[in-house]
């Protein structure tokens, strides 16, 4: 089973979904921003996938600027605590699968994550062709 923590509202996030449906492995789809996130989880995927708080702190189109997040001195216990209670702080999307989880921007760093690939040619969210 592959999970995919989705943004809807996302080109990425649509494109990745597109491809882990084009794959035809099992799905699951969480839409991180209506469901929110778990201390536990968000600390589960950042390790799994290599990264910190920071590092995965969405700074556009978010409030990470309104918030003070990308002062230097922010710590990631304090970028943790934001993404808990504003969930669009999180870069998207997050894709969990028995290969791994990555955090996949560009979507084609999904790619890595699948059994199979999807048949092509796919396309890049801007129409850039990746295979």
């Amino acid at each position: 089973m592959i999970v995919i923590h989705h943004n809807p509202d996302c080109g990425t996030s649509r494109n990745v979904l597109a491809i882990l449906q084009a794959s035809g492995e099992p799905l699951e789809v969480i839409d991180y921003l209506t469901e929110g996130w778990t201390r536990p989880q968000l600390l589960g995927l950042f390790a799994t996938a290599g990264l910190t708080p920071r590092q995965a702190l969405r700074e556009t189109k978010s409030p990470a600027e309104a918030l003070g997040l990308l002062a230097p001195g922010v710590t990631d216990a304090a970028i943790l605590d934001a993404m808990l209670a504003h969930p669009i702080l999180v870069n998207r999307p997050f894709v969990c699968s028995p290969k791994g989880v990555r955090l996949c921007r560009p979507s084609e760093l999904v790619l890595d994550l699948l059994e199979r690939l999807p048949p092509g040619p796919l396309y890049k969210e801007d129409g850039t062709r990746i295979v």
